[in-house]
């Protein structure tokens, strides 16, 4: 589940958080000024709710100091359009004004980590165990690594990219001819052949389907 980082110096306010995010499952990580904040950060949290008037170091000081790939909300009493226009600008998603509805928060809370997790899959693809890594260019099934030559990992592609649907011979050749000029009809039949075996012999399981007179698709 993921981590949250909340960083609060009001007492009350700071458990109250803590309590109704660990009830959503969470890991919580907590601190009540800002320099205790900055060392909690080594802990990599998901996602960070942050006050803005802290102790030690504030809001505005420690913003800099988290990476860009964590989002970072502000829960503060300052509700002037300016200060929102600026810490938005300044790397927050979010600004929550004091007092929040805890529902709002906490539906805030989990639409941002949503969006960072798809941000993070981006270039994986994924059907049934089967994860495509197209950044690596690796294939994976329950996290062993299959070995396919640069044909068989193109059709893989392309079929994992539309999961579920029957690609057609005629297509599967289309989308594959500028990265794979090796792939002509003649030879479709035995790069199939040979990656539907080499899947089968990782996962125990037929993986690509052949729909008679049609194409092939991903077995879901």
């Amino acid at each position: 589940m993921a981590r949250i980082l909340i960083i609060e110096d009001d007492d009350d306010i700071r458990n109250i958080l803590s309590q109704e995010l660990l009830k959503e499952g969470y890991t919580v990580d907590a601190a009540s000024d800002g320099i205790e904040g900055s060392h909690l950060l080594g802990n990599t949290p998901d996602l960070v709710l942050m006050d803005l008037m802290l102790p030690g170091l504030t809001g505005e000081e420690l913003l800099p100091m988290i990476p860009e790939e964590i989002p970072v909300i502000a829960v503060s009493a300052r509700s002037s359009v300016d200060d929102k226009v600026e810490l938005l600008s300044g790397g927050c998603v979010d600004y929550i004004t004091k007092p929040f509805d805890i529902k709002e928060l906490k539906a805030r809370v989990a639409t941002h980590l949503r969006k960072r997790t798809a941000s993070q899959n981006v270039g994986v693809l994924t059907a049934s165990d089967i994860m495509l890594d197209t950044t690596k260019h690796e294939v994976t099934i329950s996290g062993e690594e299959v070995r396919l030559t640069r044909t068989e990992y193109a059709i893989l592609k392309i079929l994992m990219t539309d999961a579920g649907n029957v690609i057609s011979k005629s297509e599967l050749l289309e989308r594959t001819s500028e990265d794979t000029p090796d792939l002509v009809e003649s030879s479709l039949k035995v790069h199939m052949s040979n990656l539907r075996k080499k899947l089968k012999e990782i996962g125990g399981k037929d993986y690509i389907e052949a729909v008679w007179g049609i194409g092939f698709k991903i077995a879901l």
